[in-house]
């Protein structure tokens, strides 16, 4: 099979290889995937160029994980009618050598979740990392039925589904806030009822206006550090910050006493180690959500297989709005 990998970690043009290599075969309790797409995250560029003090775990890896296509073979103990199946993929290469960027993938049965017949492959690489981030980080902490959740960043990947599964979830207001009007069209496409561009409002005097001086009960948060004043400012008492990143300020100091006394909860988010209960319950609710109609999948460029090197510097660069994805069929 055609496939994309590193033997070493680095710089992607230095390291990212393409070719040929092993097709290979389901073991038990496993299904293969011909698969069309693979999806880049940030997890995957961090992990080649070992970020955080990430080890090279493996003498040659296949990246990315998260991707879709069809299941072409089952292994012992897998239902043969799933040959077929159109699948999107969870955790293809966590602690695992061989990951998405390649023609095919064995992986065990229950990380291939079925796709609805209204939602296409490329939407379905999209899927993976993401939606289960933005799921964990929106529902970990009980239902948000009629509460107001604020998501930062509502046009990148992981923001964009928290603003739809929390409207799905029946959020009673949904705010998000970006950094141009561009990305702003895209958080209000995703169905936010309020939308704040940060470098031109005020975004603690726009949330309190469009919360009535509520301030909101959950708050899904892509850069940590930076918006601790803001998150101290508009957070309800009992509220919940649920972060998963914060690459601009890695090492904040906490406003303690100021959370403290809002009785704050912070959930830290790291998707490969939400508990399998979760998983499950992330995977119930995505194929639900996505069975029930219209959903908005975010494609920042499709790049050829051969180009993988090329697709993690772009996602590298900043100028990705949504997933990064390599095409393998055809």
């Amino acid at each position: 099979m055609r496939a994309a990998w590193y033997e070493e970690q680095g710089p992607a043009r230095d390291v990212i290889r393409s070719g040929e290599m092993p097709t290979p075969e389901p073991g038990p309790g496993e299904v293969r995937v011909k698969l069309s797409h693979s999806g880049v995250n940030p997890s995957d560029t961090k992990r080649r160029t070992g970020f955080g003090g990430q080890p090279h775990a493996f003498p040659q890896i296949v990246p990315h994980s998260d991707g879709a296509g069809v299941i072409d073979q089952v292994g012992t103990g897998v239902d043969g009618a799933r040959v077929g199946e159109r699948v999107w993929i969870y955790c293809g290469q966590w602690q695992r050598a061989l990951g998405t960027a390649a023609e095919y993938i064995a992986i065990r049965a229950d990380y291939a979740i079925a796709l609805p017949d209204g939602v296409d492959l490329v939407s379905g690489a999209c899927l993976g990392i993401p939606a289960v981030t933005a799921h964990y980080a929106v529902f970990a902490d009980g239902p948000v039925t009629g509460q107001n959740v604020l998501v930062t960043g509502g046009a990148g990947a992981v923001g964009n589904y928290a603003i739809q599964l929390a409207k799905w979830g029946g959020a009673a207001k949904v705010i998000a806030t970006v950094s141009s009007p561009e990305k702003a069209a895209l958080a209000a496409k995703a169905g936010a009822d309020h939308v704040i561009n940060y470098r031109e409002a005020d975004v603690v005097a726009e949330v309190m206006a469009a919360t009535d001086g509520d301030g909101v009960d959950r708050i899904v948060e892509v850069a940590f550090g930076v918006n601790l004043s803001t998150t101290v400012a508009v957070l309800k008492d009992n509220g919940v910050v649920a972060t998963y990143a914060s690459d601009n300020a890695p090492t904040p100091e906490l406003p303690f006493y100021p959370m403290m006394m809002k009785n704050a909860q912070l959930r830290w988010v790291f998707m490969y180690k939400i508990p399998d209960a979760a998983v499950i319950q992330a995977f119930d609710d995505i194929s639900t959500w996505l069975a029930a109609g219209p959903s908005e999948h975010l494609v920042g460029r499709i790049f050829p297989l051969d180009e993988t090197a090329a697709a993690h510097e772009f996602l590298e660069s900043g100028q990705s709005t949504g997933t990064v994805i390599i095409a393998l069929a055809g």
